[in-house]
Order: structure tokens, then C-alpha cells, then sequence
């Protein structure tokens, strides 16, 4: 079952006397981090926070929050991660939340009896996403993500199905 609410970022420190925070975001960018109206500080929901004003700053995001109007008070917000809400965002169709390829099993596209292991992380290197695959036996192997390789995603069913290129796991030649 997919998360309805991820890790938005981490608050790292104040910003000015007013109450501003500084918001370290673990998303695409510090725009991203900036469309939100409400951001949370718990992974469930249940405590929902207005954003009142937001704006990147460098490769942070600034935002203002409901009720924290003092510099004592966006002080004690330090090191607080905020959520967002998965039914505020629209993926295109070919896209998806980090946070839910980890953990997809890596599946064979031509054979889907044969599990290659299990996607443990995503590196970003700005030409294409990189998954790390580790099988069973703790071995981690550095897959592209470029559409000759990943054939199908299936994020729902916690599978995704591939096609390595030859070289990329011991077994091939």
C-alpha cells in the first residue's frame, strides 16, 4: 500500500526574527517544497500545519508556518520533518515518489520467476536515475534507469520489471 503522506524535508534553522524557518527539502527541489498550502508534522496526518508563505532560497526552502511567529519558536521547530500530502501532488505518468520504489522487488522482464533482488535506494545523477538493486545475499549492483532497461513499474504491487544490460550482475556475460 503506497504512503498517503511522504517526507517533505527537514527544518534545519531559523530565518530572520519573524518566525521563518529554513527547510532542507528531500524532494526534487526547493520549488517543489514551495507549492504546498499545508505541510505536516507527523507521518499520518493528524497534525496539520498552514504553510502561510514559502520561497526557495538556494537549494533550501523558506517558509513561513501558522502559529510560529517568533524566532524562539522557529528556534524549537529545529530538526522537525515535515510531510506532505500524497493527494496534493499530481506524477506524470511515468514518474514516482522515491519513497515508493524503495523496497519494489526487481523482477525480470522475460522471465518473472526470477527475483534479481530488491531496490534499496535511487541516486539522482541529473542524465538518469540510478537504482541500487541488492540481492539476497547483500550485493548491490547499480542499475540505469533508461527505457531499454526498466520496461515496466509497478509501484502498487511493489515490482518493478527489468531487462539488464549484459555486465551489470555477475551471472551475465
Amino acid at each position: 500500500m503506497l504512503k498517503p503522506y511522504l517526507e517533505l524535508g527537514q527544518i534545519v534553522s531559523t530565518h530572520g526574527i519573524k518566525g521563518e524557518v529554513r527547510v532542507n527539502p528531500w524532494c526534487d527541489s526547493p520549488e517543489f517544497a514551495c507549492i504546498f498550502k499545508t505541510v505536516y508534522l507527523d507521518d499520518k496526518g493528524e497534525k496539520p500545519v498552514k504553510v502561510v508563505t514559502s520561497r526557495p532560497h538556494g537549494n533550501i526552502a523558506l517558509m513561513k508556518l501558522e502559529g510560529i511567529d517568533t524566532v524562539e519558536q522557529a528556534a524549537a521547530m529545529r530538526n522537525k520533518i515535515l510531510y506532505m500530502a500524497r493527494k496534493d501532488v499530481k506524477l506524470s505518468e511515468d514518474s514516482w515518489f522515491i519513497a515508493d520504489l524503495i523496497g519494489c522487488k526487481a523482477v525480470d522482464a522475460d522471465d518473472e520467476t526470477k527475483i534479481w533482488g530488491t531496490l534499496t535506494d535511487v541516486s539522482q545523477t541529473g542524465a538518469n536515475d540510478v537504482w541500487h538493486i541488492t540481492d539476497e545475499n547483500g550485493q548491490e549492483y547499480l542499475l540505469p534507469v533508461i527505457p531499454p532497461v526498466v520496461i515496466k513499474t509497478d509501484v502498487e504491487n511493489e515490482k518493478v520489471y527489468i531487462r539488464p544490460l549484459k555486465g551489470i550482475f555477475d551471472d551475465e556475460d
